[in-house]
Parts: C-alpha cells; structure tokens; sequence
C-alpha cells in the first residue's frame, strides 16, 4: 500500500466519479484505474461499486475513506509539526544548570521562552560541575549553564555570558561582618559551610589557604543544596565561599567579607556539545539568554530566598 494510492482513493471517493478524480488529479483515468486495483489488492477487499451513477463505496470503501481521512489529517499535522520545531517553535529541552546560575537571568530566560512558545518543554537539572558536565558528555542534558572552571573541556563548544564574583560571606550579624580588613590568617581559626568535597571552589580555598602556610578549612557542614548553606550560615557563625550574588540573593541576611586573597572572578557561560546538529529550540533558548546577559548582566535581577526568623527576632 502506498501513500499515493490512499491519497487518489479519497479523491474518487470525494469526487464520486473517475473521470472527475483523474480531471482533479491531472492523471489519465487508465493511471487511476491502476491505483485503485493496487489498492484493492494490497487489501483484498473491494472498495467501490461501480455504478451508471457514479463510484459507490462498499462498506469495506467507507471505512478506509475515514481512516484515510485521519491520516491525511495527522501528516498534515506532523509537516506542520517538523516545521515548528525546524524553527524553534516546538521541542524539549533537556538543561543542566549550576546552584549559582539558577536563579537571575537564567530563570528569566526559561520563563520568556516558555511564556512566547507554550509547546516547548524543559527539563532542569539543578546540581554542581561534576554533575551536569558528566550528564552533557553522556547526552542527558543538551545544554549547560554554569561558571567555568578555569576554562572549558575541549570536547565541548562555549558560548561565554558573563561574570561570577567568588567571595567570602557571613551571617549579618557575625563578628566579623563589621570589618573592614580581615587578615586571610584569622579565617583559619573560622568553621565553613561547604558543597560536596572536590568541587572548584573547595579546591580554590584549600590552594589559598596552603599556599599561605594555614591549616586547611574546618568545615562543620556539607551539603550540595546551596539555600540549604546560605540558610545555615546566615543562622549561625559558618562562613561560606560561594557566588556573590548568591549572597546577594539572599538579601540582608548575608555580608561579604573583605578578603582580598580569595576573591576570584569566574566566567559564566553556556556548554554544549560539539555536534553538528543543534535543536532549533535550544539555540533560540542560548539567543534569549545572550540576549538577556547583553542587556543586564549574568547576575542580575536577583532572586531572594526567604529566610526564618532567629529566635531574637521571634518576640
């Protein structure tokens, strides 16, 4: 059975006539004849009387003419579709995204490209380095959005969106939140709040710190989920090293520190694989976040977590 013969049956069918289907069609009536013979054959039914009044579907006709009908309508449907997503109108979009970009301009970029095409679909993957860059390797997200460290692997293509600052920070209320010079020395003699171990930022301060003759960090939590850290430390005399504007995100709960030593600007920026097919809709999804780091910067419109009450605040 092919495709033309099912197209040229629900003509006659339409048409009631083979002379008036093959006018319809530009074919000769001899052409046609044979197309509805392959398609009788290919069926073993047959699918027309034919009458002096004209073609007369049997039974067997009127069924597949219904048939035939909803399956124009689904190829019609499925050009229209292999269009949509040749343009980036339509597609799923698998994203992995790091704890510090996931607020700011990345959720302004899911949520307009979301908001002008409603029949894309996202699927975020929210975790460190070691995760989602494994995950993009192995092709179970298409794209990355994270700070990279110090610059990116050379299987993979990078589209850079702007910059990180790596600070210090504290509880607001802290006693060291007031000074204006902190020696690297006294930070030493501080508790951390950390990621899981092996992570850039763990490996930064370790370098820092040995470098300079001290004893490694004393790190008293560990945790991968970042408002889990920015919580405890604005709730305790933890010290955090982490993204700026993740402290800032977190509003007056937190204070940057002013240790010169370990402040280290990172780029922030887009990985994706280097295949020659990239999908229409995860290049308008990286044209909307270029877009949207151009005009503001990767670190803007910050995102507040909300934080409880300390029990002083509680009455």
């Amino acid at each position: 059975m092919e495709l033309r013969d099912l197209e040229y049956f629900v003509v006659v069918a339409e048409q009631r006539s083979l002379g008036r289907a093959a006018d319809h069609l530009g074919l000769g009536q001899p052409a046609l004849s044979r197309s509805l013979r392959r398609l009788e054959d290919a069926l073993e039914v047959r699918l027309f009387h034919r009458r002096a009044s004209g073609m007369e579907l049997t039974a067997e006709g009127s069924l597949l003419l219904s048939r035939a009908r909803e399956l124009r309508h689904s190829l019609r449907n499925v050009a229209r579709e292999v269009s949509d997503v040749s343009r980036g109108h339509a597609g799923h979009i698998k994203i992995g995204v790091g704890p510090h970009a996931s607020h700011d301009f990345f959720l302004a970029a899911i949520t307009e490209l979301l908001r002008i095409e409603p029949r894309i679909t996202m699927n975020v993957m929210v975790s460190d380095v070691d995760e989602i860059v494994p995950a993009l390797h192995g092709g179970l997200v298409d794209l990355v959005v994270n700070v990279v460290y110090p610059r990116p692997p050379a299987a993979l293509a990078y589209i850079p969106l702007g910059e990180d600052e790596c600070v210090v920070s504290c509880a607001a209320n802290h006693r060291l939140a007031a000074r204006t010079h902190i020696p690297l020395s006294e930070l030493s003699k501080e508790r951390w709040v950390w990621p899981e171990p092996g992570l850039p930022t763990q490996q930064r301060l370790q370098e820092v710190f040995r470098n300079n003759g001290l004893d490694p960090p004393r790190v008293a939590l560990v945790s991968r989920s970042l408002p889990l850290r920015l919580e405890a430390v604005a709730d305790s005399d933890l010290l955090i090293y982490t993204s700026r504007a993740a402290a800032k995100r977190y509003g007056t709960g937190l204070q940057v520190l002013p240790v010169k030593e370990l402040y280290w600007v990172r780029s922030i920026g887009v990985l994706h694989r280097k295949e020659p097919y990239l999908s229409p809709a995860v290049r308008r999804f990286i044209e909307i976040l270029k877009r949207i780091t151009s005009s503001t910067g990767a670190n803007a419109m910050p995102v507040r977590l909300r934080r409880a009450p300390r029990q002083s605040e509680r009455g």
